[in-house]
């Protein structure tokens, strides 16, 4: 696993007049998934008991965590990691390009034995899929291992905690500490997993992907899922389903409009009409939100306060559209710098969109995120 040189990678290198100042309080912890990311690009997803040349092949870390918090590091945030690998040549090397890019594994634990978790992915440049054979690490991490002390340490003057919902049961223990000191916490819910229920509720984000709103309520429709999700987890301050090309959805809670002048209206119609606003001719990303708070109701579930906005995709060519692996943690690593920054939805949504696109211009997860002095991120940092 190579890595860029360690003289463009800090994050106080933003020296330039033109740049916003970075946030005051950019410390995140994250705990999760991390992992070796062995990547076959090939012209076509190969048929049983056949042989292919692969294109190009790459080998870099990844994992949902490891991933969403390099992502971070780059846009100029200071994040810290809780994760576990094993004392080989694969692990060593993940904390190394860790490190590298700017992400504290300080608190990692580390196994004497064992293996380190490994993901072997095939790019399908035919279809723009990826397939991915996860090998999960030997010994899996014990919550015993984070230590109060070591817990403490890393929660010390972060400003957020993200949860990819992997180690779930060492997730609830930081969970619970990161709830009791007040520290926001934001939830990957990508799908539905063991002990997830409990991290969600003691979330104050959610980022889904496209079909966990639905597989987790029940729900007719998206929409009506992400009501759903609001009226079940009471602390929720907005959600976030990503749909691929097709852009995304947020649900943002307004509790102070508790007025009784506030308009009902059906969610799904709302967002029916949203997305009548979009101008499908526009290749770069927009985001249409509600005009105001209002509030939406979903039949048979019940209805909360707030604003809805929907979001395009950029439409990358076909010649620039490389690998959508990451696409999602890239995402989640925008969002978590919007929060840091207090951007407002609007501009988190967008911001966040152009990240993701601009990581599905090279094979991997990580290769395509863009540093913070990126061009196309001028005109959410300048």
């Amino acid at each position: 696993m190579s890595s860029l040189p360690l003289s463009v990678r800090s994050s106080d290198e933003v020296a330039s007049p033109l740049f916003l100042p970075l946030p005051e309080k950019r410390i995140v912890v994250g705990c999760g998934g991390v992992c070796v990311d062995f990547l076959a690009a090939v012209s076509a997803y190969p048929k049983p008991d056949t042989k292919i040349r692969c294109s190009s092949l790459k080998i870099e870390g990844g994992g949902n965590c490891g991933n969403a918090l390099t992502c971070a590091a780059r846009l100029g945030l200071n994040p810290r990691m809780i994760s576990k690998v094993a004392d080989d040549f694969h692990g060593r090397a993940l904390m190394e390009e860790l490190n590298a890019e700017g992400v504290d594994t300080s608190y990692f634990m580390v196994s004497k034995g064992g293996n380190t978790p490994l993901n072997f992915v095939i790019v399908d440049s035919q279809t723009n899929t990826r397939t991915c054979i996860i090998s999960h690490g030997n010994p899996p991490m014990a919550p015993h291992e984070l230590s109060q002390e070591i817990l403490l340490s890393a929660l010390d003057g972060s400003r957020l905690v993200y949860l990819d919902g992997r180690l779930h049961e060492t997730a609830l223990a930081v969970a619970q500490e990161a709830s009791c000191r007040k520290i926001p916490i934001l939830i990957d819910a990508e799908r539905q997993k063991e002990g997830l229920d409990n991290l969600l509720n003691l979330a104050d984000y959610v980022v889904c992907s496209t079909k966990f709103p639905q597989a987790w309520t029940k729900a007719p429709s998206i929409p009506s899922a992400l009501v759903s999700m609001l009226v079940r987890l009471p602390n929720i301050k907005f959600v976030i389903v990503t749909l691929g090309e097709d852009g995304c959805i947020m649900l943002d809670r307004r509790v102070e409009a508790e007025i009784p002048e506030l308009e009902e209206k059906d969610v799904d119609s709302v967002v029916g009409l949203l997305r009548q606003k979009i101008d499908g001719r526009n290749a770069i990303p927009t985001c249409i939100p509600s005009k105001s708070v209002m509030r939406l109701k979903a039949d048979g579930i019940g209805m909360v306060n707030g604003r809805l906005l929907v979001g395009t995709a950029e439409k990358i060519p076909a010649s620039e559209l490389v690998d959508t692996t990451g696409a999602g943690d890239a995402f989640i690593g925008a969002i978590l710098y919007a929060i840091c920054a207090d951007m407002p939805p609007d501009k988190m949504l967008l911001f966040a969109t152009q990240v993701a696109a601009a990581g599905c211009r090279a094979l991997g997860a990580r290769s395509g995120l863009p540093w913070r002095t990126d061009p196309r991120l001028a005109p959410f940092l300048c």
